[in-house]
């Protein structure tokens, strides 16, 4: 370097987001609850804003589990204190037909009966159905009655778990 050279370094703090702040504060406490954070979401609903706690567990969830990790959540979030103003928190099930947005979504489904929608046609269909047979980070792969269907996660606009009767 020169004399009178001038060396500029520029750091980039990462801020973690609210959803991984209050994930981070309340998980040790859902998971000794006996149940797992499918989802935490925060957002603007008309002029309020809710973060939403998606629980889940083997055995489901009814509304007695969703009260009662309301109930443990709610002291550590008034702590922690991660969201400035006044929110609603909710506490929910995942439901039956659930999307799976996360690699950890797809694996917990595998045997589950599934819908991928596909941004672009693969021959010639745009959406695909069947038991959700493996996934191996990169490649999702379907049965449907004796065909074996296998696309690539990233050609999916989204992947669903759906009710077949």
């Amino acid at each position: 370097m020169k004399s009178g050279s001038r060396v500029t370094l520029h750091f980039v703090v990462m801020k973690k987001s609210i959803k991984e702040i209050v994930r981070e504060a309340i998980e040790p406490t859902v998971v000794e609850l006996g149940y797992r954070i499918w989802d935490v979401t925060y957002m603007k609903i008309g002029a309020d804003f809710h973060l939403e706690i998606t629980i889940d567990s083997d055995g489901g969830i009814n509304i007695e589990d969703c009260e009662r990790v309301h109930r443990a959540i709610d002291p550590i979030l008034d702590e922690r204190d991660p969201i400035e103003g006044f929110y609603y928190l909710e506490v929910s099930s995942p439901g039956i037909e659930r999307e799976l947005r996360t690699d950890e979504h797809i694996h917990l489904s595998i045997g589950e009966p599934v819908e991928v929608k596909l941004f672009s046609a693969k021959d010639g269909k745009k959406s695909l159905k069947g038991t959700l047979e493996s996934f191996d980070g990169e490649n999702v792969t379907l049965v449907s009655g004796e065909e074996r269907l296998t696309v690539k996660k990233s050609e999916a606009a989204k992947i669903t778990t759906v009710y077949f009767e």
